[in-house]
C-alpha cells in the first residue's frame, strides 16, 4: 500500500499539467481516487469494445494503442510515453474503446475514474480546456498520420516511423541508438506496411548508410537524411 503522502508527490511530480490547475480540495479528490498499476510486457491495459472507465497516465514505460485490422493485423496508432494521457476519448463520445492498449515494456500506470474526471470538469474551466487542448492535439496528429500513411512511399513510412521514435523516446547514452527496441513486424504495424516489406525496407536504409541494426537495436547514423526521406515520402 502506497502511502498518501508518497502518493501526493507521485501525482505533483508527474501528472504536473493536471496538479496545477486543480484546487485544494480538487488536489483531495484526485489523491484519494488516483491508483497505481503496473503491467507486464504485451499486458493489456485495456482492449477494443470494453466500456471506459478510467483515465489513464501512463509513468513508466511505454504503452501502444493499437488495432486489428483485417486477418488479425495490427495497426499501431500511437506509441505512448511518460508523461501522457489516454483512455479518456471514449469515456466523452460515450462509446466503447474503439483500439487496445497494452504495455509495449513493462510499465507503471495510474488511474483516475472517469466518473470523477467529469466532475471535477464540471466545476474546472480550466481542466475542460485542458483536455480539450489535448483532444485537439491528438485529433491534429492523427490527421496527418492518415495522409502519410495513405500517400507516402514505404521508405518515408519507415522513416517517418523511425524519426517518430527518436523524437518520443530519444536516443540511448550513445547518442545513436534509440531508446525503444522494436520488432520487425512493431515496425511494420506502425508504419502500416508488410513486416516483409519493413524488413527489405531496414536493410536498403543498412545499406545507404543511413542505421545500424543490431536485433531489435536501430542505431541512428545519418538522421539528417533519415528526416529527408521522412519529409519527402
Amino acid at each position: 500500500m502506497i502511502r498518501k503522502s508518497t502518493l501526493e508527490k507521485i501525482i505533483q511530480e508527474d501528472m504536473s499539467e493536471i496538479w496545477a490547475i486543480l484546487n485544494g480540495e480538487e488536489k483531495r479528490l484526485i489523491i484519494d481516487n488516483f491508483t497505481i498499476h503496473t503491467f507486464k510486457k504485451n499486458q493489456i491495459v485495456y482492449a477494443e469494445q470494453e466500456s471506459p472507465e478510467f483515465l489513464w497516465c501512463l509513468l513508466k514505460g511505454k504503452v501502444k494503442l493499437y488495432k486489428d485490422g483485417i486477418g488479425g493485423r495490427q495497426q499501431i496508432l500511437r506509441l505512448m510515453r511518460p508523461v501522457q494521457y489516454f483512455g479518456y476519448r471514449a469515456s466523452f463520445a460515450e462509446e466503447p474503446y474503439v483500439s487496445t492498449a497494452a504495455a509495449f515494456e513493462p510499465s507503471t500506470l495510474g488511474a483516475i475514474p472517469m466518473s470523477l474526471v467529469k466532475e471535477l470538469i464540471q466545476g474546472n474551466i480550466k481542466l475542460a480546456w485542458f483536455f480539450i487542448h489535448e483532444l485537439s492535439r491528438n485529433l491534429g496528429g492523427s490527421d496527418t498520420k492518415i495522409v502519410n500513411l495513405t500517400q507516402k512511399h514505404i521508405r518515408g513510412r519507415l522513416a517517418e516511423a523511425l524519426i517518430a521514435l527518436l523524437e518520443s523516446y530519444g536516443f540511448e547514452e550513445d547518442g545513436a541508438t534509440l531508446r525503444i527496441y522494436m520488432s520487425r513486424e512493431d515496425l511494420a504495424n506502425l508504419s502500416n506496411m508488410t513486416t516483409s516489406n519493413a524488413i527489405r525496407t531496414l536493410s536498403g536504409f543498412v545499406n545507404e548508410k543511413l542505421i545500424l541494426v543490431d536485433g531489435r537495436r536501430i542505431q541512428v547514423i545519418n538522421e539528417s537524411a533519415l528526416r529527408k526521406i521522412s519529409k519527402f515520402g
